[in-house]
């Protein structure tokens, strides 16, 4: 029986299993190893590259781990960087977005169905060349310079991410990592310098900068040095940013019905609301805010209804902020609209909404998609858009922008109505389909981010919960109305004057990104035109004495044969 023979550490040689050096003719090629091991590592990275994708979650609300967001990006980074090929690590890139997508839109499961993993998987592909991006600058043993390069050009790529996937048709801005920082004050004072986008790069820095300590030994001092320019960012955004002044206060009452589901909910809703809005009486309110689809019926088509409302506002001698979803009398389609009610009747002052929610509104390409209304609670008819935003004028000089549903993730659409000359900014919204899931905490506290940015108090009016109000500088003011409550809430909320910096000069962190990025790519071009080209290899000259040489090279290198072997 033949021996079984193993490595012996030589390039050319194996040993016996029984320790004995091998003759040298019996074996001179090492075996490859087993392709076994190699393919089942595939599974389990691309299972981990999924989970580490979905951490970040736990960021935001409803768990808040808001120091989290700051290493939640480290073990997908550390898979990234240890990928064989660029090409599995734009795999793995597209796997962690998957995983990210699906955790942080995890309570649209019961609306689509299997379709939110159809969705993940196309939205997964924005990660792809990010994956790519963090292995070409972290992999192997980069430079100190190239480390310190990719802390601020890995954030850059990341923000691209998030800004293609903002756009409306592509589920809009929801889940952006700057987002999770919505109860922190250094956040909240970056946010009124940049933008929610500023915030987004600050985090991700942190990470890039964690994952450099950890990893590169030679490249320590880098990554301390980005960690402390991050520490001194977030100290200095106060002063950058100072706190818009209070010129005055409005006291703004919320509406929040509850829950009603099943045939004749809205006209319960409706009377839920006016019973809640008769409690206010005597309290001398400047607006009461009703929530979404507060009214399923148009005013105009509807004067009985309208005239309940007008009664409403008359006995409270103040102005109602109702939002109808309806089909309109003048238009054809149905719209959800805010429409203001003062007590001679609706006054004209009018906003339809003009971002949709994908599915849940209206479905893109429906000719092509139609299918999801089957599998899922995809809307049965498109809603109409909104042409222009509005900014409403009250008597008593309150100047108030309304944005309806998820309008409020949307920064330039809040921007847009503070330079309008809006004092205070409305989001009537409803998320009762998501009752029992962290989306009602997560929409809510994207209030706080618009109102930071702004400069301007922001009230977040609901049906169902959670209603929040925040001040001008983005902290909460009084006590939330929670998913199990249905209830009327007074608030005092200081108006401020002035423009941040953000509602001045726009989305220029993002500018500053697309740079980096630029720059990037302008150093990679410079180094490979700089790299020497091979020049064209010359034959050598053929004499006797370089034929012998190769002949006797080649009969010493021949594999010797042990005796009887064939």
């Amino acid at each position: 029986m033949p021996k079984q023979w193993v490595s012996s550490g030589h390039p050319d040689r194996l040993r016996p299993d029984d320790g004995r050096e091998a003759p040298a003719g019996d074996l001179v090629r090492t075996p490859a190893p087993p392709r076994r091991r190699v393919l089942a590592t595939r599974p389990r990275r691309a299972l981990a590259a999924l989970l580490a994708g979905a951490l970040p979650v736990f960021a935001f609300p409803a768990p808040g781990l808001w120091w989290f967001a700051y290493v939640a990006l480290v073990p997908w980074m550390l898979l990234l960087r240890s990928a064989p090929t660029g090409r599995r690590a734009a795999l793995e890139g597209w796997l962690g977005g998957v995983g990210f997508v699906v955790a942080v839109h995890h309570w649209l499961m019961p609306s689509l169905h299997v379709f939110i993993v159809v969705l993940a998987a196309l939205l997964g592909l924005l990660w792809l060349p990010w994956g790519v991006l963090v292995r070409f600058l972290l992999g192997g043993r980069p430079t100190v310079r190239r480390a310190a390069a990719a802390v601020a050009v890995l954030p850059s790529g990341w923000l691209m991410v998030e800004l293609a996937r903002s756009w409306e048709a592509l589920g809009g801005p929801w889940g952006l990592l700057g987002s999770s920082q919505w109860d922190v004050t250094a956040a909240l004072r970056l946010a009124s310098l940049g933008g929610v986008w500023l915030v987004t790069l600050l985090v991700v820095a942190v990470n890039t900068a964690v994952v450099v300590l950890l990893t590169l030994r030679h490249a320590r001092t880098a990554a301390l040095c980005a960690l402390l320019g991050c520490a001194v960012l977030a100290g200095t955004g106060r002063f950058l940013a100072p706190l818009p002044a209070a010129e005055r206060t409005a006291r703004v009452a919320v509406v929040q019905p509850g829950i009603f589901d099943g045939d004749g909910s809205a006209g319960q809703r409706l009377a839920r609301g006016e019973e809640l809005t008769r409690t206010l009486a005597g309290e001398r309110v400047d607006l009461v805010v009703w929530g979404e689809s507060s009214v399923g019926e148009d005013l105009v088509a509807r004067p009985d209804v309208a005239a309940r409302i007008t009664a409403l506002s008359r006995a409270l001698d103040t102005y109602l902020l109702v939002n109808v979803d309806a089909r309109r009398s003048d238009r054809p389609g149905i719209f959800k609209s805010s429409v203001l009610v003062g007590p001679e009747g609706p006054t004209g002052a009018r906003y339809d909404k003009m971002r949709l929610v994908p599915f849940g509104e209206y479905v893109p390409a429906r000719a092509l998609l139609g299918w999801a209304t089957s599998v899922g609670k995809a809307a049965g008819e498109d809603r109409m858009r909104g042409t222009a935003p509005v900014v409403m004028a009250l008597p008593n000089g309150l100047r108030p922008g309304p944005l309806v549903c998820f309008e409020s993730a949307f920064p330039d659409m809040s921007r847009r109505l503070v330079r309008d000359g809006a004092d205070l900014l409305i989001a009537q919204s409803a998320t009762s389909t998501f009752q029992h899931s962290w989306a009602p905490e997560q929409h809510a506290t994207l209030a706080a981010l618009r109102a930071a940015e702004s400069g301007r108090p922001m009230v977040h009016a609901t049906l169902t919960g959670v209603s929040s109000v925040y001040g001008p500088d983005g902290r909460r003011i009084g006590r939330p109305l929670g998913t199990d409550r249905s209830a009327a809430a007074v608030y005092e909320v200081p108006l401020a004057a002035g423009l941040t910096p953000y509602a001045r000069y726009g989305d220029w962190a993002v500018h500053l990104a697309l740079a980096a990025l630029a720059l990037l790519l302008a150093a990679e071009g410079v180094r490979r035109l700089r790299k020497p080209v091979p020049g064209p290899s010359v034959p050598r000259a053929r004499t006797a004495r370089a034929w012998r040489a190769r002949r006797g090279h080649r009969a010493a290198s021949a594999p010797v044969r042990s005796p009887g072997t064939r």
